[in-house]
């Protein structure tokens, strides 16, 4: 049944298919979504998912609360992201594709490998035992992906842990456990739960489940999203459940929305103005937010636009996030090559007079 999916969609074999997503190489008109069997319209993005996903999901035929689901990392005892003290799930997989993302190690939806060089004692235990040679003091980035399969086998046997696997999959009643430890800080603070990422729509039926579990625990729930999915799906799943929702809107312009982020806008836009709607008499609360990124967000025209296009729509506030330049040296540690690295804004924190004048504007 697998094998003809993969023929089917791609007229390739089930080794091609997990290969191409191996190394985060396939291109497709369509972005398929897990937890559904339809076919995003109007997504066009290469990156890490497609086909594997869908597969992903059929294959899956345990319980929900026992199905696994990717994640990046849960941290507890966070202030950052929404009111109290609240425990992050860090859902792993995204639909965008920003070049500046802040957890580039989020974007593909399969565990990777993390090398940390400044960590590495150089006992090259793991270049001895890795059976493909994927290990090399010559490559930049030390791990050639072409040639890794994810055995893990290097990150078992390093003794100094500079060779880490970003991700894990855990069932929903495990991380529930984990929140659970949190509850008394929850209930002293006003705190909760935060959905974080990647994107956690993108394991939608997974993150419906969850979300249900601590609405019925009376946790507070809060979504960090960047707005790419399918309305109705996401109406019947996931809002019910939802008491805070922080939207991102990153750039109004289409055209350099899809060269910065790898799809237009669109169907964000879309979606936002539904969730204004649908929550109008409802008590769930919705933040739009923008992140700051030298030149591409943070623009004089971009934040005045995003700015005016949600009072419109009779949103009180729009939050500006500070930009935070640690995410290149998270690109290396995956391997991953980006244009924007020898850029000598994107490597610093902007200027706090730069930061007031956007904020001047909202």
């Amino acid at each position: 049944m697998i094998k003809m999916i993969c023929k089917v969609l791609l007229n390739k074999d089930c080794a091609t298919v997990t290969n191409s997503i191996h190394k985060s190489s396939y291109s497709s008109s369509s972005a398929l979504i897990p937890g559904s069997k339809d076919i995003l319209p109007g997504v066009s993005k290469s990156g890490p998912f497609g086909v594997g996903f869908l597969i992903y999901q059929r294959k899956a035929i345990m319980p929900l609360h026992k199905q696994k689901i990717n994640i990046l990392e849960i941290k507890g005892n966070s202030l950052d992201d929404g009111p109290g003290i609240r425990t992050l799930i860090f859902f792993k997989g995204c639909p965008l594709s920003c070049v500046w993302c802040h957890n580039p190690e989020s974007k593909s939806f399969q565990t990777q490998i993390s090398f940390d060089p400044k960590v590495c004692i150089y006992c090259n235990d793991c270049i001895n035992i890795c059976k493909e040679n994927a290990l090399s003091r010559d490559n930049p980035f030390f791990i050639d992906r072409n040639l890794c399969t994810l055995c893990f086998q290097c990150v078992e046997d390093c003794p100094s842990e500079a060779l880490t696997s970003v991700g894990k999959q855990l069932d929903i009643d495990d991380i529930i456990l984990e929140i659970e430890k949190d509850m008394p800080f929850f209930q002293t603070s006003n705190g909760g739960v935060t959905f974080s990422g990647g994107e956690p729509t993108f394991q939608m039926d997974a993150l419906s489940a969850l979300a249900k579990t601590c609405k019925e625990k009376g946790i507070n729930t809060l979504l960090e999203t960047c707005g790419l999915f399918k309305w109705e799906d996401f109406q019947n799943k996931i809002l019910p459940y939802m008491n805070i929702i922080y939207y991102d809107i990153k750039i109004m312009n289409t055209k350099a929305h899809e060269k910065y982020c790898g799809v237009d806008n669109q169907l964000i836009l879309n979606n936002f103005e539904k969730l204004v709607s649908a929550i109008s008499n409802t008590d769930v609360k919705l933040l739009p937010r923008t992140p700051l990124v030298p030149n591409i967000t943070a623009t004089t025209e971009n934040i005045k636009a995003i700015a005016n296009y949600v009072k419109k729509l009779n949103i009180p506030h729009l939050q500006l996030m500070e930009y935070n330049p640690l995410w290149l040296e998270k690109n290396f540690k995956i391997g991953v090559t980006n244009p924007y690295v020898q850029s000598k804004e994107m490597s610093q924190w902007m200027k706090q007079e730069d930061v007031k004048k956007f904020l001047s504007y909202v």
